[in-house]
């Protein structure tokens, strides 16, 4: 008998972690239309809807409805789809693989959609804006973690065997660099997108120079991992095309951040001298203006998934714990999972 056999591993795990970042991604994106269209209040009561049950309220009513309930509703839809699925996918991993920390990190996604439905609660009952910049922290938190679980439940994560490469733990590092730095950008963005009304103008101006400063940081950052795939072993798989979608998504980003200043608080004063600039007028909250603004908060998040993404498939391929205090153990530990047969 082959003594690199393994026992036969349900799909389903990967399919469900699969859904659900897949309903988690345009989550995002009508959460980001809901911020942009100060939407967040169309629905006044939590967690029913105008005291309906959330799955009982009237879909007529619902795809008729103003645009603002129309979104804030569909948001909230959306975001029970998430829980449901992440219960889905804790009932398959306790069914179908009996790796302990695989078990407790689905038990986190439930506990991650929880936290996050509360928050989006308390956002409605408190009308607070600094619960609303909580809540846009936290959604990109749990698709980056998705990324995790999704990289976690697949064959790849099971097949692949070990490679000793410095260069290899290099890249593990200058993965999870990456994803910290892209969190980080879209901690300061939502800082940007939740100033309170009664905040000065210093406060924004301070917010959105960093919200520069480590977009720029994050760019330069973002080249690195493209160049040191050319560094690894000729065996490693699975690196390649997200080490180069990372710079791609990064340059997409600075051009839907200017893009999004522009249509916000139009061009700056410098070119004021161009026919283009001097007569661009903002429409607020016009489609144009929504449409690019929640897609540069999307990307963000787009950013961040495909960060840990390849950091865990990095972490996987190279590291055994020396040096990377994130990964340690987590080769051993993978090893000694029940699933995996011993050699004969």
């Amino acid at each position: 008998m082959d003594s690199n056999l393994q026992s036969p591993i349900s799909p389903w795990p990967h399919r469900l972690a699969v859904a659900l970042a897949l309903v988690t991604f345009p989550l995002i994106w009508v959460g980001g239309l809901v911020t942009t269209y100060d939407a967040g209040m169309a629905v006044p009561d939590w967690p029913g809807t105008y005291g309906y049950n959330l799955f009982r309220y009237p879909w007529q009513t619902w795809l008729a409805a103003p645009w603002d309930l129309f979104i804030e509703h569909g948001h909230r839809l959306l975001g029970a789809t998430a829980g449901l699925l992440s219960i889905a996918l804790v009932a398959a991993v306790l069914l179908t693989d009996r790796r302990r920390w695989l078990v407790a990190a689905s038990l986190g996604a439930v506990l991650l959609v929880i936290v996050q439905g509360i928050l989006g609660g308390a956002r409605v009952l408190f009308d607070e804006r600094l619960i609303a910049m909580i809540h846009g922290c936290v959604g990109p938190l749990f698709f980056a973690y998705l990324a995790g679980l999704v990289v976690a439940t697949s064959r790849w994560w099971q097949s692949v065997n070990f490679i000793q490469s410095p260069s290899g733990e290099q890249m593990a590092r200058l993965a999870w660099i990456t994803a910290v730095l892209a969190y980080g950008q879209l901690a300061i963005g939502a800082v940007v997108r939740h100033v309170p009304l009664s905040s000065s103008p210093s406060v924004f101006r301070v917010a959105l120079v960093f919200h520069l400063i480590l977009g720029v940081v994050l760019a330069i950052q973002s080249l690195r991992p493209a160049l040191q795939v050319r560094r690894l072993p000729r065996q490693a798989r699975g690196l390649n095309t997200l080490s180069l979608a990372l710079p791609a998504l990064v340059g997409l980003q600075l051009l839907l951040g200017a893009a999004t200043y522009v249509v916000k608080y139009a061009f700056p004063a410098w070119l004021d001298q161009f026919a283009f600039a001097a007569n661009f007028v903002v429409q607020e909250k016009s489609l144009g203006q929504s449409l690019i603004t929640t897609a540069h908060v999307a990307n963000g998040s787009l950013i961040l998934f495909v960060s840990v993404m390849l950091a865990m498939r990095s972490t996987r391929l190279f590291c055994r714990g020396a040096g990377i205090p994130a990964c340690r153990n987590l080769w051993q530990t993978e090893m000694s999972a029940p699933h995996v047969r011993a050699a004969a």
